[in-house]
């Protein structure tokens, strides 16, 4: 239990006084730019996708 407490009191301490969070513009510049690219990662799945189908309704079409 002593070791468990230990592990508690270590990490509190580590995210208190050795962790540099970001600055609230920096999150939202970061925040925006993560948005942006899934959805164009979104937009390219779709894309395959939707490619991949057209390719096999056109073989099953046959």
């Amino acid at each position: 239990m002593g070791n468990l407490v230990l592990s508690i009191k270590e990490s509190y301490n580590e995210l208190v006084n050795k962790v540099t969070w970001p600055t609230w513009a920096t999150l939202q510049q970061s925040t925006i730019l993560v948005l942006i690219a899934s959805m164009i990662f979104a937009l390219l799945v779709f894309i395959i996708d939707a490619i991949s189908k057209w390719v096999v309704d056109f073989f099953y079409g046959l």
